[in-house]
């Protein structure tokens, strides 16, 4: 590049030949002396060496020669200033190039290196060149740098030494030679001309800016060198780190035409502090949806604490992605469980809240609530040191008026915790490589729609992803692979969870779950469960299986359709409820399984694929249908696919509404369940009363409160062989477990008959 060529620029000083009043004898500024009429100088038309010349006499200390004309310095521009010089005779001096650098306004730009490495005269006769570069850039093989500020200089030389000397100087040559430190003519613009200095401490973030803004489409070079950005940085254009910068946590660094991962990885060349900041800039920029990881494997040695990163967002409700990428959890003591016991006062009136909590300070925001009367997965979403106070995401179902709590903080490789609230944030094709260390992905207290789609989750310590609050409102998870640390371990040993949820709307489909103690606790309702393949098998014979999927809202509107639900259960209960007891609320209910698939195999005869567990007595079923689904168990049956779990209480089946068991199929199950049921019962003895055993068929053993329909299967005959044409009437709710229907007919009476009962009313 010359910009002599390419832009037109006047760069040559006027030969000396063409006059003398072009030459100063001071700085080269307006109305400084020149050597036209000095006494110590003179034009030599006919030197052997030079041709035309400037002959001086050293008469000053430092005797200066500076053209008076305005020399434009351009940032990424380089010049050269060359001399040829001999001596005559008397003292022989030394010589410089040298230069005085000036404003746009004519000021003095103050504290710049204007003068290039002096060389000694030794001998008369003998043509010396001296030469020198300036430029804005720190780079190698630059004399003078002088930055940004210069907009023009006036050049020449200085003799320096003993006075007396004689000399004669040839035309000076001023030079563009740009061209010598770019690699590429055209395509870069590199910081270093713009006044960066990459020395990791002083601020290059003016420089970068600079650089950026002259780059006008072409790519921003930051060369070799460690850059501290002291302030917030957007580069327009785009970036290519041969350097590394350093910023501190509340500087951002905005890629807006580079924006990915590995290019942030080159940038500050450590892996979790790149993510970090790119996740700091994808929240701050909205030019971008997306970052992508770029197939990466970023080490995490401990958590990332997303909002930390971002300390300029306490919350962001702004659709953002982070997709295509690997984390993989080292060892590190950063992932170890922090765990207190802290003991607190607990009042039903006051749900959510803990009081009087010894050493609250110590408990932190996240933990798990283990103790006495707590439902699984409750956490402390908030505490207040000053109350003494603990806020918890769920209440709790028996605990004691005052007892001790354990409280357990588990480590995620992403916490959104830190965030009042957080939305729209979507997780897509990334690998959570736990390794049986980490969790992995821990939600803001308060958000709606966090979507994780297409990951892996492979062997998380304790939890896949948890929710401490409503941030799992709206929760998607979408085609993702979760495995758990504890594949050789008994189902009833396991520890881990898959995923937890607390509020509203949750979204689980097609995704497989492979031997967590449980997939999912959810809380709320309107949830969707399509699709998943849950698994918790074992290796024990005989052995218990424990829930797959809970719902701790007794009447949750939730759908599980096209399931794959293997060696696990479905669980109702409302360990969630400070008065578990039936009160004025909807009971277990508003659930619908259909068309799904129940496998078990080689497990406890007692086992059950749908369980409902009362915390309190009192409540009934109202609203459960239950349609279209394979259930199957092989290497052993099973004595039925449903069960009341009683550990605490009981269903009150006199209340039993709109329950249906319809279209199902039944594998090795020594009680299927109905619900219409349809008996055949051969009366072969004349009796007025005939008794029909319906219990081992209704849905949970329910009371048999509904005849439909009662259909006779052959002539009904007295004890004198007449036919008899009298209908009987049902009485329901018959025998000590209220599950007998009796026919009371007229007279003594026998034959056969198909009846049909409900375990409910469908009103």
């Amino acid at each position: 590049m010359n910009k002599a060529i390419t832009d037109g620029l006047a760069l040559m000083p006027p030969a000396f030949a063409d006059g003398l009043n072009a030459w100063s004898s001071g700085n080269g500024t307006p109305g400084s002396a020149t050597y036209d009429g000095a006494a110590n100088a003179a034009f030599v038309p006919a030197d052997p060496d030079f041709g035309g010349c400037l002959e001086m006499v050293k008469t000053d200390t430092t005797q200066k020669l500076r053209f008076m004309g305005q020399t434009p310095i351009l940032p990424g521009c380089y010049l050269r200033i060359a001399a040829r010089i001999k001596a005559l005779s008397g003292n022989l001096p030394d010589v410089r190039i040298a230069g005085w650098a000036a404003t746009g306004a004519g000021g003095h730009v103050g504290g710049l290196d204007q003068t290039g490495a002096a060389v000694a005269l030794t001998a008369y006769g003998s043509v010396v060149e001296v030469s020198a570069i300036i430029g804005s850039g720190n780079r190698q093989g630059v004399d003078m740098v002088w930055g940004t500020d210069p907009a023009y200089g006036h050049f020449g030389l200085d003799l320096t030494g003993p006075n007396g000397g004689v000399v004669r100087i040839d035309d000076l040559l001023i030079e563009d030679v740009t061209g010598v430190f770019l690699r590429d003519m055209f395509g870069f613009v590199d910081v270093r001309d713009y006044g960066a200095i990459g020395d990791g401490s002083t601020d290059d973030s003016a420089a970068f800016a600079a650089a950026d803004a002259a780059a006008n489409g072409r790519t921003v070079l930051v060369s070799p060198g460690t850059y501290r950005l002291g302030s917030s940085v957007t580069l327009d254009n785009k970036v290519r780190f041969e350097g590394t910068v350093t910023a501190a946590a509340d500087v951002m660094l905005i890629l807006r035409r580079s924006f990915d991962y590995n290019t942030y990885l080159d940038a500050f060349g450590d892996e979790v502090l790149a993510f970090r900041k790119a996740w700091q800039a994808l929240l701050n920029t909205p030019e971008h949806e997306s970052l992508d990881l770029c197939g990466r494997r970023i080490e995490l040695s401990g958590p990332v604490d997303m909002q930390a990163a971002v300390p300029n967002r306490a919350g962001y409700e702004i659709r953002r992605v982070i997709r295509n990428g690997q984390f993989n959890c080292v060892n590190g003591a950063a992932w170890d469980t922090d765990t207190v016991s802290s003991a607190a006062r607990y009042n039903p009136n006051n749900p959510r809240k803990l009081t009087n909590v010894a050493n609250v300070a110590n408990v932190p925001v996240g933990a798990l609530i283990e103790g006495k009367g707590v439902g699984r997965e409750v956490y402390v979403t908030a505490k207040s040191i000053g109350a003494g106070e603990l806020s918890l995401s769920q209440p709790l179902w028996g605990p004691d008026g005052n007892q001790t709590y354990t409280f357990k903080r588990f480590k995620y490789a992403l916490d959104f915790s830190g965030f009042t609230k957080i939305s729209k944030i979507t997780i897509e094709d990334v690998e959570f490589q736990c390794a049986g260390r980490a969790s992995a992905i821990l939600l803001a207290t308060v958000g709606e729609t966090f979507h994780v789609r297409d990951c892996y989750f492979s062997r998380p310590r304790d939890r896949g992803i948890t929710s401490i609050g409503s941030g799992c409102q709206d929760l998607q998870i979408d085609r993702c692979h979760f495995n758990s640390n504890e594949q050789s371990v008994d189902a009833p040993a396991r520890v881990s969870v898959a995923f937890n949820v607390n509020a509203n709307d949750a979204k689980i489909r097609n995704n497989r779950f492979q031997r967590f103690r449980h997939t999912g606790i959810l809380h709320g309702g309107g949830h969707i469960i399509v699709g998943n393949h849950v698994f918790q098998g074992d290796g024990v014979t005989d052995g218990p299986r424990l829930s797959g999927i809970t719902l701790t809202d007794t009447n949750s509107s939730t759908i599980f359709t096209g399931n794959y639900i293997d060696n696990c259960y479905i669980e109702l209960a409302n360990e969630h409820d400070e008065a578990p007891d039936f009160g004025n609320e909807y009971s277990f209910g508003g659930v619908t399984i259909t068309g799904n698939i129940f496998f078990t195999s080689d497990c406890a005869a007692a086992f059950s694929f749908i369980v409902i567990k009362p915390y309190g007595p009192g409540h009934f079923l109202q609203g459960l249908s239950v349609t279209g689904n394979t259930f199957k168990s092989i290497s052993g049956s099973i004595d039925r696919v449903e069960r009341v779990d009683t550990t605490h209480a009981d269903l009150d089946y006199f209340r039993t509404r709109n329950v249906v068991f319809e279209g199902n199929t039944f594998n090795a199950v020594n009680a299927p369940c109905y619900n219409p049921v349809t008996l055949e019962f051969n009366q072969q003895s004349d009796a007025a009363t005939w008794t029909l055993n319906f219990g081992d068929h209704l849905p949970f053993r329910g009371n048999a409160r509904t005849v439909s329909s009662v259909v006779t299967r052959s002539d009904i005959r007295t004890a004198s062989n007449a036919r008899l044409f009298a209908m009987p009437t049902a009485v329901i709710n018959a025998g000590a477990d209220h599950d007998y229907v009796q026919l009371e007919w007229p007279e003594a009476c026998r034959g056969r008959v198909f009846v049909t009962a409900r375990a409910d009313k469908p009103a």
